[in-house]
């Protein structure tokens, strides 16, 4: 998704968020989404079960989503049995008409008149009244968060809440792409976005469904029909719309790398993008489109990302002839319509709403060339959404917790230049830059809004569990735009995704964050022998441009004699220094986190996850200062050489061989358990299974990281590619010729750095 510029000075302008609590915070009480409209008797504290009845108006249907919720999440979250005849009074209420939304930005009155509900407590009890089930589900989501557990007991404030959202429609982009999540991961998952209100799942697979349609890309884990149904099911049972996604025509190696759709390409060279004028290619594509509806019955929406199409019009080769349609049409942005037209009015006439992306190469000119019947996925900019608006083409606000920054954790906390080797023009803060765009966008007065998208790019290879934290806050500006402060919002998460017991998880998620950037900066980047890529979003690159890998200079090897360059550690001085630091807060991290873990009554597999990621920032910290420490060694075998010590020369020479195979056992070791971890919620990432065979070729666009490799050793590439075995062997050489000169025994152990296995290695190695 290409990334929009904020109009920075009307956003300050705008005073950004208010920085004072809430009322409900400075109660002490927290709740995701903020309500609209809270009145508090602040004095009063009302006491809440352990026994609990409940009771439903007549427009309550027997089975209702929202008394189911309410059972499930008061026993899940608090232990709290069935309803019983006594207890506190929990009072439910269909009345249509009777709760009236104030304000709001969303054109669509009806939709969020729906979602109203107004909560009232009391020493009677409490009493949550919607216009419409939906309204009434939200509303028993705010009374689970309001509860709290205090001096044994649940407590809740005395008084109302009139509540309902300023957009309508507020989805989240889940990206499942590049792994598959398992179906109870993702109905957990779905369940876990409906409590923060959140009502659309757009869920990318690519070839992780069985599309009947195109056979030859599904890949050896995927999802089938009956199951993607059963999720759909799932998630209008909890208000949530899952959302079937697929590119086109860019973004789509998935599809054109293999063989059999390659004659589809709009380029012979290039797996990246479609030709938009060969039928044959539409056709595959609204067939792969139908074979999701058809497991997606009961759903509203379909997203056809025409995120990124950056080479359509260009084509003029015997396998594409866009570039003469585009100029028969006026310019590549019709071109462009006519196939959204092309593969969006059949989904729209089968009573689906399709949501596209209205951007590059589209031109204000180009707009009453789309279906007005289209919605938006993005904002544009003042030379784009009014028009859009006169088009007839609602829009919604886009941002990502999420993009290609960091490698292992988003990108929630900054880190300040001064902690950088390599410093950066700006430094981002999805947070509190999320929260402001859907908050304060000028879109606002200029676009007809109908919700929010909020994504979450698994580019990078991102386990999806982290990316919760944006998920919720940010969307949480679509149901109240501007409120509560960005600390806020973010402690108020904490304590309802983990509990009242969670400690410091400010500190816990600052330090993830910062701690995954100084992974990618702490290396540095040289020219990579993977195959170039095609071009990028200004045109096509003639001749391809290489890629660029993370690269590590490594010390020197020891030459004749143990002769040895030392000057490594004076060079690095500054990469071990930073090293150091953050090896010492990635004890604070680990020491966070296994707390937690012993204290959470809720989500403890997401800080399982988080323990996986902090091992692997460890073992590159680890890494970084065992090659000062060997780099040390080394220069200590060179001055007992010279001092005529063999033994001593020695000793160092085998302890830094020691090191070199620590280090391989670490990363191994950090590999393993990471995969492990993942592997409780994902299905493998393997080569064949079920009779299937997972083709690998690299998108010639993008290069996204987890592409690179079939496993889960994509987590340590870098290091796979670096040549550290030709490096230790080097030394090992050179140990063993001045060892037979001093008749010392040599060393047979060969050293193999892509040896993947289990090595233990001694304990006890001295530090330096």
């Amino acid at each position: 998704m290409a990334v929009k510029p904020l109009v920075l000075a009307l956003l300050l302008s705008l005073g950004l968020q208010a920085q004072t609590l809430s009322k409900l915070a400075a109660a002490g009480y927290a709740v995701v989404p903020e309500p609209q409209e809270v009145e508090l008797q602040t004095d009063t504290v009302l006491k809440f079960g352990p026994e609990w009845s409940l009771q439903t108006g007549p427009g309550v249907p027997a089975g209702d989503a929202a008394t189911d919720s309410l059972r499930d999440l008061l026993k899940e979250r608090f232990g709290l049995n069935a309803p019983v005849n006594s207890g506190t009074l929990v009072r439910l209420e269909i009345r249509p008409g009777s709760v009236q939304p104030g304000k709001a930005t969303g054109v669509d009155k009806a939709a969020i008149a729906d979602q109203a509900y107004r909560l009232e407590t009391s020493p009677a009890g409490v009493t949550i009244t919607a216009n419409a089930s939906e309204g009434l589900f939200y509303g028993v989501q705010t009374l689970v968060q309001l509860l709290r557990p205090r001096n044994g007991a649940l407590t809740l404030p005395q008084g109302s809440i009139v509540d309902w959202p300023d957009l309508p429609w507020r989805h989240i982009y889940w990206d499942d792409a590049h792994h598959l999540d398992r179906l109870p991961e993702l109905k957990r998952a779905v369940r876990q976005a409906s409590f923060f209100k959140i009502n659309g799942f757009s869920i990318k697979l690519e070839g992780h469904f069985q599309f009947k349609s195109a056979p030859a890309l599904v890949e050896p884990y995927a999802m089938t029909p009956a199951e993607y149904q059963e999720l759909t099911d799932y998630g209008l049972r909890y208000h949530v719309q899952v959302i079937p996604y697929i590119d086109g025509p860019g973004h789509i190696a998935f599809i054109l790398k293999h063989p059999e759709y390659a004659k589809y390409r709009s380029f012979p060279d290039s797996n990246y993008e479609l030709c938009a004028v060969n039928p044959g290619a539409v056709q595959l594509l609204s067939g792969m489109f139908q074979d999701l509806v058809e497991a997606n019955k009961g759903g509203k929406f379909i997203y056809l990302s025409t995120d990124e199409a950056y080479y359509i019009g260009m084509a003029d080769n015997p396998l594409c002839r866009e570039k003469p349609e585009a100029e028969k049409l006026g310019s590549v942005g019709k071109l462009l319509a006519r196939f959204v037209n092309e593969v969006a009015n059949p989904l729209h006439a089968q009573g689906r709403t399709v949501i596209f992306w209205g951007e590059f190469p589209l031109k204000p000119s180009d707009i009453e060339s789309l279906p007005p019947h289209l919605i938006n996925g993005e904002v544009y900019g003042p030379n784009f959404d009014p028009l859009f608006r006169k088009h007839g083409i609602r829009q919604m606000i886009y941002t990502s917790t999420q993009g290609g920054e960091a490698r292992f954790f988003p990108d929630y906390f900054s880190l300040p230049n001064a902690r950088r080797l390599h410093p950066v023009a700006s430094e981002i803060d999805r947070l509190a830059s999320g929260f402001r765009e859907i908050s304060y966008h000028p879109a606002r007065s200029q676009a007809e809004l109908q919700g929010t998208v909020v994504a979450g790019w698994a580019d990078m290879g991102l386990h999806t569990e982290t990316f919760w934290l944006g998920y919720a806050t940010i969307t949480a500006a679509g149901w109240h735009p501007g409120s509560p402060s960005i600390p806020e919002a973010a402690s108020a998460f904490y304590r309802q995704f983990y509990g009242d017991t969670a400690v410091n998880m400010d500190r816990v998620y600052q330090l993830m964050s910062q701690q995954s950037y100084f992974w990618l900066d702490s290396w540095e980047w040289g020219p990579s022998p993977r195959k170039p890529i095609f071009g990028y979003s200004e045109g096509i690159y003639n001749p391809r441009k290489p890629l660029k890998d993370q690269v590590l200079e490594l010390p020197a090897a020891p030459g004749p004699d143990l002769q040895f360059d030392a000057s490594w550690t004076q060079k690095n001085a500054q990469r071990l220094a930073l090293a150091a630091t953050f090896l010492a807060e990635n004890d604070e991290l680990l020491g966070l986190l296994h707390e937690n873990l012993g204290s959470v009554d809720l989500n403890r597999y997401n800080l399982e996850v988080y323990v996986s990621i902090a091992q692997l920032y460890r073992q590159n910290l680890e890494m970084l200062r065992d090659l000062g420490r060997m780099n040390h060694l080394l220069e200590s075998a060179q001055k007992a050489a010279g001092a005529k010590d063999p033994s001593q020369a020695i000793e160092s020479l085998d302890r830094a061989l020691q090191l070199a195979r620590l280090i391989r056992q670490q990363r191994n070791t950090a590999l393993r358990d990471a995969t492990a971890t993942w592997e409780i919620s994902w299905f493998p990432r393997v080569l064949t299974a079920n009779g299937r065979t997972f083709l690998h070729e690299v998108d010639d666009v993008k290069d996204h990281v987890p592409d690179r490799t079939v496993d889960m050793s994509y987590l340590v590439q870098r290091e796979l590619a670096l040549p550290f075995g030709t490096w230790v062997e080097t030394i090992r050489a050179a140990r063993n010729q001045y060892a037979r000169a001093n008749g010392i025994a040599l060393d047979d152990q060969k050293f193999d750095w892509l040896d993947m296995g289990d090595h233990p290695v001694i304990a006890g190695i001295p530090e330096e």
